[in-house]
């Protein structure tokens, strides 16, 4: 089954990835390719859209997975590949990969010539329901995440659960986490769903999809740059990107959802005090995110601070959150003092 989804500057095509690929690509007959895969992708999931590239002038640029990679000298090596391959400002990039690959290739790309046409191809779930959507693109930088980075909409966004297969459980997990913020900030109906689907490997992925999709569709068409009601979508990432950070730097990484899945948890406590969610849904929210990802890792506020310090929703001393005030409501710019933050 394909469907396409309308966002403002752009479309979402649900569905096989080949053939989307290809009703895109009718459109760029002569358009010289680039596509950006990394290890993983480059075996598991080149193979499943290169039906699509048939007669079609491409390169392909493989690059080493992972959060540890996305950084400026990884950029620069793209950069270089681009240069090599002599991309012009009539090329394309095609990124085939998860939030890492699209974060990075689609930074590239929108600064490459000051700018070419990239189409994003999520390869796991976090980034089919999140990272491909909205058009932030960076680099972390310096130890903070995204530090460096623009708003570009890609071409298109093709998303094919297919993908989902060659996930392992963590990785599949992980992107769950953004699932379950959508339905948090945004879709309390869709709640009392999630809370049954405890084996995501026989989940319906499809309709899942599509309905996390819908909630971030609707706040990036209100508010594509972030100035308003889009920092809803930064529900347990404050606290969930230091604690990504922190781990990061300790050398025992945690995934992108484990991170946020421990920010939901620290930050739904936080809305107990600050946002008007109730205790019992506290109970409710920590016990289905635990019985999927275990009890939060232990880390100290002070351990944070640093991290949290140089977010960018920040107003002078203050630290932004977004917290819940129910199950499927949500507020932004809650603006608490270091002194308030407790786990």
């Amino acid at each position: 089954m394909m469907e396409k989804i309308e966002v403002d500057q752009y479309s979402i095509w649900l569905g096989p990835a080949a053939t989307s690929l290809g009703k895109v690509l009718e459109s760029f007959p002569t358009a010289r390719l680039f596509i950006l895969t990394d290890d993983h992708t480059h075996i598991c999931c080149l193979p499943l859209i290169e039906s699509a590239l048939k007669d079609r002038d491409y390169q392909v640029c493989q690059i080493r997975p992972g959060e540890p990679f996305k950084v400026i000298t990884t950029a620069i090596s793209i950069w270089q590949d681009m240069t090599s391959a002599g991309l012009d400002r009539h090329s394309m990039v095609i990124n085939l990969g998860g939030g890492v690959i699209g974060d990075m290739g689609g930074f590239c790309a929108a600064t490459y010539k000051r700018g070419i046409k990239f189409i994003q191809v999520p390869t796991t779930l976090l980034s089919q329901v999140d990272a491909s959507i909205g058009g932030k693109l960076g680099i972390d930088f310096d130890g903070y995440k995204n530090h460096i980075g623009v708003f570009q909409s890609p071409l298109a966004v093709l998303i094919d659960p297919v993908f989902l297969d060659t996930l392992s459980d963590r990785e599949l997990r992980s992107g769950y986490a953004e699932v379950i913020k959508h339905s948090l900030i945004a879709d309390g109906g869709h709640w009392p769903v999630l809370t049954q689907i405890h084996d995501l490997r026989h989940a319906d992925w499809h309709s899942i999809i599509r309905r996390s999709l819908e909630v971030k569709r609707k706040i990036v068409i209100a508010d594509p740059y972030e100035k308003g009601i889009r920092k809803l979508l930064n529900f347990g990432h404050t606290l969930g990107h230091a604690i990504e950070s922190h781990f990061l730097q300790s050398g025992m990484p945690l995934l992108h959802g484990e991170a946020i899945a421990a920010g939901m948890i620290y930050e739904a406590r936080l809305s107990v005090r600050y946002g008007g969610l109730t205790t019992g849904q506290l109970i409710n929210i920590s016990n289905y995110i635990e019985i999927l990802f275990g009890p939060p890792p232990q880390v100290e506020l002070v351990d944070l601070l640093p991290v949290l310090r140089q977010d960018k929703k920040n107003k002078g001393v203050q630290i932004s959150f977004s917290l819940l005030e129910d199950i499927g409501k949500s507020k932004w710019d809650v603006l608490l003092n270091e002194s308030d933050i407790q786990f």
